[in-house]
């Protein structure tokens, strides 16, 4: 397999076997990632990415795009069947691009925004001053309550009506309960501002079922192609037809240039596997299994933001049950066990970005390996008897063999990490 790679560039053919083989050798605990299939794969890995495309399926800059298009109107017609979206532009190389076009539909420099803060589980796309959207608009955040880890729809309304945004974004990244588009639809509606949802985390839910749609609530969706709808990495934006002309064009020629042909051919494919039934299956056994890694965290004493989950991720505040334990620390500890999760601020964090007082953990990666209740019940056990010794390397030591064996029983990527 990969034969030319590997006589050609052995270092850079090492390191893909390399990363394999920590594919499958580990847990991968991290929310935003998953495994692709060996057919989305091979659709990346194609002639496609040899072909300029700037413009549109039928309204290209370049001549010899007839092939490219079949693939770009495949995942634009795929997209739209799955969450029954009116226009979709596929284009967006990711969920950030993603956003900045959907920011640059209705915004111009300095215009305020309503957006979910980072450390209360928002994006940094939503608003951080250290990204593009903190830098260029004028930003006024809502988060989650403080006794109950849950966001206050009461609250929004209220810094919406006092602030009056011309844009107000719903969407998370570390936010792990369902939630309420129509409400944030209405308050929109209340002080005339655009709706945009990024749904990015949770798109694969959304298009089963497994968590309310956004659609006909929102102005636009953004969306990435991996996580939950586990495809290759890239971004996706939805729309109602009314804004179809200014999202294609903040996409192209504002934010980008030529798509990227061989990733949105994968996007086809990965899109294809959603609209089966067992996609469907799929996204059930993601919400059980963090269900039941929630439930065995809690119970060996760990505190989880707004007490469970009811997605694909939990968020772990450490501090109540591991005071001097910084998120640094314990990521790398579990690291070092071969459980990989990501540190990660919290509601009412002290520490820098950089340390931290708390984990990210999900479930997509480990559902596409078969991993069920059962399994998950078994990492928390792992996860706690880490971090109660986080400095004990026997302990270290004898949780990495015991994960590689369990992992074992869930191949991955066999030809390749063998």
């Amino acid at each position: 397999m990969m034969d030319n790679l590997k006589k050609t560039d052995p270092a850079v053919f090492d390191s893909i076997v390399s990363e394999a083989r920590r594919q499958a050798d580990g847990l991968e605990l991290i929310a935003s990632e998953n495994f692709v299939s060996q057919a989305v794969l091979e659709a990346m890995g194609t002639v496609m990415t040899n072909k300029y495309a700037e413009g549109l399926p039928s309204k290209r800059y370049y001549g010899g795009c007839e092939f490219v298009d079949v693939a770009e109107d495949l995942a634009r017609d795929r997209a739209r069947q799955l969450f029954g979206a009116e226009h979709v532009n596929v284009q967006p190389h990711s969920g950030a691009q993603a956003n900045m076009a959907a920011y640059f539909s209705f915004l111009d420099p300095g215009d305020k925004i309503l957006g979910m803060n980072l450390s209360h589980g928002g994006h940094l796309t939503h608003g951080s001053p250290v990204n593009f959207s903190g830098r260029l608009f004028e930003v006024v955040a809502y988060g989650v309550r403080e006794d109950d880890g849950r966001i206050d729809y009461d609250e929004v309304r209220e810094r919406a009506r006092a602030e009056r945004p011309k844009m107000i974004i719903a969407g998370a990244s570390a936010y792990p309960r369902t939630i309420d588009f129509a409400a944030f639809s209405e308050i929109a509606r209340e002080v005339d501002a655009c709706f945009v949802v990024d749904m990015a985390h949770i798109a694969g839910l959304v298009a089963t079922g497994h968590h309310p749609t956004p659609i006909p609530h929102a102005d636009i969706v953004t969306t990435t192609t991996h996580k939950t709808l586990r495809g290759p990495r890239g971004g996706m934006i939805l729309c109602r037809e009314q804004h179809a002309k200014a999202i294609d064009k903040a996409v192209f020629p504002f934010m980008q240039s030529g798509p990227l042909m061989h990733v949105i051919a994968a996007k086809a494919v990965a899109l294809l596997e959603a609209l089966k039934p067992d996609f469907s299956d799929y996204s059930g056994r993601i919400v059980a299994n963090a269900k039941a890694l929630a439930d065995g965290l809690m119970e060996r004493g760990f505190h989880l933001v707004s007490g469970g989950t009811d997605n694909h991720l939990l968020l772990v505040d450490l501090r109540p049950s591991h005071d001097e334990l910084t998120g640094k620390e314990a990521e790398a500890a579990l690291e070092a066990s071969g459980i990989t999760v990501n540190k990660n601020t919290v509601p009412g964090e002290t520490r820098s970005p950089f340390v931290t007082s708390g984990l990210r953990i999900g479930t997509p990666a480990l559902t596409s390996r078969g991993m069920n209740e059962a399994e998950m019940t078994q990492v928390a056990t792992w996860i706690a008897h880490v971090l109660e010794a986080p400095n004990d390397q026997d302990r270290i030591t004898a949780v990495r063999g015991e994960v590689r064996d369990l992992c074992a029983n869930f191949p991955l990527y066999v030809e390749l990490a063998g």
